[in-house]
């Protein structure tokens, strides 16, 4: 399970003295904890897809703050939250490029025979049932509505 690797992970970081690290990997424990709170009160068990959902939502809101803090001319802030970003994604699946991105978005509307922006809701849902914490799901959304609408 990858909270099992993520916790190894911050044994060998603490057992290194990697303070950025070891912080970012608390992080993501603290995130995933959150997680399983909120499904044990739905009497739900958390699964590596559940703990894929939390790390993809931590790289887009520490990309989303990243960019801010470019645009304020913080740089060492920016840094920072890119070094979170790079650790977390030690956890993800790799993630696919644009040019895959799109060979994927036309296979998925042939199969699904869609062929209107009606349809994107359907697509979007298959996309993220098999391709969870691979795809950049802003970049598909857009690539998508593109295809639907030419």
């Amino acid at each position: 399970m990858i909270k099992d690797t993520i916790n190894n992970e911050l044994k060998n970081s603490m057992l290194a003295s990697n303070k950025d690290r070891t912080s970012t990997l608390r992080l993501i424990l603290a995130a995933i904890k959150d997680r399983e709170i909120i499904a044990r009160e739905k009497t739900e068990n958390i699964d590596d897809k559940t703990v894929m959902d939390v790390l993809s939502k931590m790289v887009k809101q520490r990309l989303e703050s990243a960019d801010i803090y470019k645009k304020n001319n913080r740089l060492e802030l920016a840094n920072k939250e890119e070094e979170e970003i790079a650790v977390i994604r030690e956890f993800l699946p790799k993630q696919l490029t644009e040019q895959e991105i799109r060979e994927i978005i036309m296979i998925v509307v042939e199969e699904t025979n869609s062929s209107s922006i009606r349809d994107m809701g359907k697509i979007m849902g298959v996309l993220k049932s098999k391709y969870a914490g691979q795809l950049d799901f802003a970049l598909a959304g857009k690539l998508l509505k593109d295809q639907l609408s030419s």
